[in-house]
């Protein structure tokens, strides 16, 4: 019981954080590891999709109703992320992505620099380009981000969102809007992957995805009240977070 009250408030944290700009693993993930420190860990990261893809599909939902979703630009996109994300994961199996744990962090700490000397960021939404265009950018931000989903994954969320605001032209909310079918088809990817290996405990994945349904019903209310203003503030948050734990991992451990 106790094992299942704990994985089910990092569920709900990990929705609410995901709906609003991506970096939910960044909270569920050691929950898994630290309440099944003996699991394998693809079986914990198949788990973590088999509960994660649930409250990013309820978000991307909410958003939808919400927000005018560029669906001419997002679905070749979504595609895109899913065969990208499909290529990472069998890469992963071919070959030592060490180096990338050790870049992440100085990655993440240049975006972070970047959004905070960039003031006006995000703010306002201005998209570049329009149609086949803009479809073609946001496709290929799809398969790099998908790639680096199935081949490593912490912040993806935050990447995508990151990437839409400052190639795109669009601000954090219709971002981190767009985002969320991106995401999602990087989950649906990975969790196939994962659910075909046996490597996902269906009960225990089931049980967070509806903490993670609810906590990602507040998030995504959060966002649509306050704005790009509030979903930046929550990006740099979440960022900043990423870069601890990431560079705990991989330089300090």
């Amino acid at each position: 019981m106790l094992d299942a009250l704990i994985l089910m408030a990092a569920a709900l944290a990990a929705g609410f954080v995901d709906a609003i700009v991506g970096g939910g693993g960044l909270v569920l993930v050691p929950a898994l590891f630290s309440v099944f420190p003996q699991a394998a860990p693809a079986t914990l990261f198949g788990t973590n999709k088999g509960a994660a893809i649930w409250g990013t599909a309820w978000a991307t939902a909410q958003y939808a109703r919400r927000v005018t979703l560029p669906w001419g630009t997002l679905l070749p996109a979504a595609a895109a992320t899913l065969l990208g994300s499909l290529a990472g994961a069998w890469c992963v199996t071919q070959l030592d992505g060490a180096w990338l744990r050790k870049a992440l962090p100085l990655l993440l700490l240049g975006l972070l620099a970047y959004t905070l000397a960039r003031k006006d960021l995000g703010r306002e939404h201005r998209p570049r380009w329009q149609g086949r265009r803009e479809a073609g950018v946001a496709s290929l931000i799809g398969v790099a981000i998908g790639f680096y989903d199935g081949f490593f994954g912490p912040g993806t969320g935050s990447f995508f969102v990151f990437l839409l605001v400052r190639l795109l032209g669009y601000d954090f909310l219709n971002a981190s809007a767009s985002a969320k079918l991106l995401n999602c088809a990087a989950n649906a990817s990975a969790l196939t992957l994962f659910a075909a290996t046996g490597h996902v405990w269906w009960g225990w994945a089931l049980l967070m995805a509806a903490a993670n349904v609810a906590g990602s019903l507040l998030g995504t209310r959060l966002a649509l009240r306050h704005g790009a203003g509030f979903v930046r503030g929550m990006f740099l948050v979440v960022v900043g977070g990423l870069i601890l734990k990431t560079g705990w991992d991989a330089w300090l451990r």
